[in-house]
């Protein structure tokens, strides 16, 4: 279901970023930076909150992942969604924040799931020494 989900997600960023290219190549040098200093900040805040509160460690690292990678598919989904938005609105510029949000939420997410991982293999192979 994981690949699955990540597939989907993937298809969903892909088919908004064909439809509003031309605002992405406009656009990225704000956007790359407001997404990159708002997902750092939420990453940032999950880890400290969970650090101050002495929570453990895995659970700091859930906390840390969910506060740092909001639902952006599912901001997808509803952009997308005729009933919500209707065509005429135009919403060419919130399907592009909105995709490159999930196309950075992925890269950060995976950067962060490998930095834990490694950092935890490195604490397992310390304690075995």
């Amino acid at each position: 279901m994981q690949i699955f989900s990540l597939l989907f997600f993937i298809a969903l960023v892909a088919i908004s970023f064909s439809n509003n290219f031309d605002l992405f190549i406009r656009y990225i040098g704000y956007i790359l930076i407001i997404v990159f200093i708002h997902n750092a900040l939420a990453l940032g805040i999950g880890y400290g909150v969970g650090s101050a509160f002495r929570i453990p460690y895995k659970d700091r690292r859930t906390i840390t992942i969910e506060t740092g990678i909001q639902n952006s598919g599912l901001g997808l989904v509803l952009l997308f969604n005729p009933k919500i938005f209707p065509p005429e609105l135009e919403l060419g510029g919130m399907l592009f924040v909105t995709a490159w949000w999930g196309v950075w939420h992925i890269i950060s997410g995976l950067g962060v799931s490998v930095l834990f991982n490694w950092r935890e293999a490195r604490r397992t192979r310390k304690a075995v020494a």
